[in-house]
């Protein structure tokens, strides 16, 4: 394999699928899959149990949830409370493996990562108009008059991003988790991803906390547990693939239809020897400097980013309507 081989993506199970097309077996990660037929809703856990896991995955130790469903940003109700019921679930897994529910219930801040002026980034700012915030109505009249002795408490907070503040989203999260001392943080950011087929139907779900930008190349300050002082879990949406990506995804589908054809079988096979990174650094070659660092997004992403917002935002208000 190249050595500058580096796929865009901010998916564990991708990073994992990786290895597998290599032939590879990683000491320390254990994958698990859970596939809900009727309703087309694939569940896979990857777990990054060890710190020699982790080096090879390039993610932290800790449990990554990938929920996968092509109806994600369908304009459908039935089908978006299933999905948000479906993460929920996800999210209180990974709130119970860092901090048991207390009698009192939790104090959750969630922030909205991203840009709002540009569509396939504000899936995050998106996320927070959506959501039922209580701490407001508590800090008034108390969990008790309001009967929410065992919700949790939920405030949003939407910090920007460093073009528009200033500042680092991290520090600003940073200043508001030590004035308001949430017991955690969820943090909802928009993900590149290195499948095009996982755009926007496709929802990662982490106890490892969030990187914002790290799939485009635009590397900020982590939001984790270590920076914040409080445990982060980090949910997000893939709206964005590189231009290499898509053409390599198009070099496979012309190795198959080679490989089918009995005049080019030949060429067909000859690309096939070459593995993943290969192909992949040998595309990003064909298409520079002209394509390469471009990013692309599908042409209704404005529509899908409203829809899988609501879904995520009704995710986080279960965590109170069903307390």
């Amino acid at each position: 394999m190249l050595r500058n081989y580096s796929v865009r993506t901010d998916l564990a199970l991708e990073e994992k699928e990786r290895f597998e097309s290599d032939d590879v077996e990683i000491q320390g990660v254990v994958l698990n899959e859970r596939y809900d037929e009727e309703r087309e809703m694939r569940l896979t856990r990857v777990e990054i149990r060890t710190e020699n896991g982790a080096k090879a995955m390039g993610k932290p130790v800790g449990l990554y949830l990938t929920l996968e469903t092509p109806n994600l940003a369908l304009p459908d109700e039935e089908n978006r409370r299933e999905v948000a019921e479906e993460l929920c679930r996800c999210i209180r897994e990974l709130i119970g493996r860092h901090r048991k529910e207390e009698k009192d219930g939790l104090s959750v801040l969630v922030a909205g990562l991203g840009n709002r002026e540009v569509t396939p980034d504000a899936l995050g700012p998106y996320v927070a108009d959506h959501l039922a915030v209580n701490r407001h109505v508590v800090k008034e009249y108390g969990k008790y008059a309001m009967n929410m002795e065992h919700a949790p408490v939920i405030s949003a907070v939407v910090p920007g991003v460093m073009g528009q503040t200033g500042m680092e989203s991290a520090e600003i999260i940073r200043g508001i988790v030590r004035e308001t001392n949430p017991d955690l943080v969820i943090a909802v950011d928009a993900l590149a991803a290195r499948n095009s087929r996982r755009l926007n139907r496709t929802i990662q779900i982490a106890d490892t906390g969030i990187h914002p930008g790290s799939g485009v190349g635009n590397h900020r300050c982590g939001m984790t547990e270590e920076s914040l002082g409080v445990p982060v879990i980090g949910i997000g949406v893939p709206t964005v693939v590189d231009a290499a990506t898509i053409v390599n995804d198009t070099m496979e589908n012309f190795i198959r239809a080679l490989e089918s054809s009995e005049s080019f079988k030949g060429v067909g096979e000859v690309l096939r020897s070459y593995n993943a990174g290969e192909k992949y650094e040998f595309v990003k070659e064909l298409i520079a400097p002209h394509l390469n660092g471009m990013f692309v997004t599908p042409k209704d992403v404005d529509e899908m980013i409203r829809q899988i917002s609501h879904t995520i935002s009704e995710a986080i208000n279960m965590l109170v309507t069903q307390a």
